[in-house]
């Protein structure tokens, strides 16, 4: 008896209409949990982030125990819900309501990318008192220096920020300087290695300052409140 050979049917391949409706399903899908995981970890991440700049703005303006927020811009200072646009500056307050200081955002290119940070300027000695690095990606062991090597931090102590006889801009252009040869209180001793970012920071603080400390010296009133 001779057996006849088993034929197997080649199965179908699913059409190409079947492909797009699984695809797009999988995209829908896809879709949804991230705006779903995004919507739920918001709320978190912007907490975070308010907690970080607040904590740079008290580092700037050492003794303030209250904040107001401000926008600044060519034309001046104002309120933050005034509807104008510009960077933030935020003034600091002691428990008497005194004014400490004011800490203004700034940026600049670094050598990898740009760096944004919080610069302190107080009023009453016209000069910058510090800064706090907010963001930056600069290399490893040089960019971190920014906030880690003691006489680069030092040129911060009392950096002149003195404005010109009119009072439109800085009576001296804050700039960066070569390692070891600063001679003038306007100048940072750029950090030896990492000059790129040292002078990143110098121009962040200098553009900013140019717009900000003038600003801030028109809208100062009789009581040395904004």
């Amino acid at each position: 008896m001779n057996e006849q050979p088993m034929v197997f049917a080649e199965p179908k391949a699913p059409s190409s209409f079947l492909l797009v409706r699984v695809l797009g399903l999988v995209a829908l899908i896809s879709g949804l949990l991230i705006v779903l995981i995004y919507q739920w970890t918001l709320p978190s991440i912007t907490e975070q982030r308010r907690l970080a700049l607040e904590k740079a703005v008290f580092q700037v303006i050492p003794g303030a125990s209250q904040l107001t927020s401000y926008v600044v811009n060519a034309e001046g200072v104002h309120a933050k819900d005034s509807g104008t646009s510009g960077p933030a500056l935020y003034a600091g307050y002691d428990a008497e309501g005194k004014l400490i200081g004011i800490a203004a955002e700034a940026a600049a290119q670094g050598y990898a990318d740009a760096i944004r940070l919080l610069y302190g300027y107080s009023p009453e000695c016209q000069c910058i008192t510090g800064f706090s690095v907010v963001y930056s990606r600069e290399t490893p062991g040089f960019g971190d220096k920014l906030v880690s090597d003691p006489a680069f931090l030092a040129n911060f102590d009392a950096l002149d920020a003195s404005l010109n006889a009119d009072g439109s801009a800085l009576a001296n252009a804050i700039v960066t300087v070569k390692h070891g040869t600063k001679t003038k209180p306007w100048q940072i001793d750029a950090i030896s290695g990492a000059t790129v970012s040292s002078k990143a920071v110098g121009k962040a603080i200098n553009e900013s300052a140019q717009v900000v400390v003038p600003a801030v010296r028109r809208h100062l009133n009789t009581e040395g409140r904004l």
